[in-house]
């Protein structure tokens, strides 16, 4: 291979990477949502919300319908967010019923109900919207189309929107959470349920409170991924549910600080494996450092904070 030719395969590599760094980071905001989201229930709640991103994924094709039935991308957004706050409520009381019988607080045994309650959303996806096949928002396509180019690399409007929204959810999130009085209240109830109990404050009401700020969480997750992926299918959500606890994992569950690094870093590495693999090798590279860390840190990078 001569230098004339080997320069521009160079700079092809470099395009794509700066491409896929540029796409990982839109990504990885909605990641850092959704893990958050999980981490927050995991800690106030005590609960493991397995299916929180299938509950998302059913957000997504609520605001499809609402979509193909109004044809406007406001209702359809109001729909993923409605849509997803009501199912996180009505899973409240199922979980907080089973935490009731049992007794003690058995957080695996939220994981099998969560698990049960995803397989349930999946199916009925699967049979009873679109016929079983995936959706795809037409009417935001334009968010695929670049606003600025120059090479291979490509910055989409959805991109620039989701990031910045990712950025800006997540922001607010961390505000209410270190500078507001409910954020106090979860923070305190996740450090020693029953020392906040003794303060004074409502552990029931404040998980239920939890439950309501991530099923907005999940309705922005929705909206987001619908404008950055631009369609959604039913197993899509399983796929996110094994990352979102891949990463919790990873970072160590719990941990909201270290699940948002983390969170970061999955979305860029899983877009500048699909730029460079082809495949699924993304999605097994999440695995395999999953495994690594659990070997070498079974607490997770940053440590686990139950």
């Amino acid at each position: 291979m001569t230098r004339e030719s080997a320069q521009p395969t160079w700079e092809c590599n470099v395009e794509v990477l700066i491409a896929q760094i540029i796409n990982g980071l839109s990504l990885g905001s909605i990641y850092v949502l959704l893990v958050t989201s999980f981490n927050l229930l995991l800690l106030v709640a005590m609960i493991i919300h397995f299916a929180f991103p299938v509950v998302i994924v059913f957000s997504m094709y609520m605001a499809w319908l609402t979509m193909q039935i109004t044809g406007s991308i406001i209702a359809g957004a109001a729909a993923a967010l409605v849509s997803a706050i009501i199912v996180n409520m009505i899973s409240a009381s199922v979980f907080q019923h089973v935490m009731g019988k049992r007794g003690p607080v058995d957080i695996n045994a939220t994981m099998i109900v969560s698990m049960g309650i995803g397989m349930l959303i999946t199916e009925f996806c699967s049979h009873s919207i679109n016929k079983g096949f995936p959706v795809s928002f037409l009417r935001i396509a334009r968010a695929q189309e670049p606003i600025w180019q120059r090479g291979l690399i490509s910055v989409s409007y959805g991109q620039v929107l989701t990031l910045a929204a990712g950025i800006a959810a997540a922001a607010v999130l961390f505000w209410i959470l270190y500078s507001t009085k409910p954020g106090r209240a979860f923070r305190a109830v996740a450090e020693n349920p029953d020392g906040a109990k003794l303060a004074g404050i409502p552990v029931f009401k404040t998980a239920l409170q939890s439950y309501m700020l991530t099923g907005i969480l999940g309705g922005v997750s929705a909206a987001l991924m619908a404008l950055l992926l631009g369609s959604a299918s039913p197993d899509l959500g399983d796929l996110l549910s094994h990352k979102v606890l891949g990463v919790s994992i990873i970072a160590g569950l719990g941990n909201l600080a270290g699940g948002l690094i983390v969170a970061l870093l999955l979305g860029i590495a899983e877009a500048v494996i699909q730029g460079f693999f082809s495949g699924s090798w993304s999605n097994a590279a999440v695995f395999v450092i999953m495994l690594a860390v659990v070997l070498i840190k079974p607490r997770g990078i940053f440590g686990a904070k139950l």
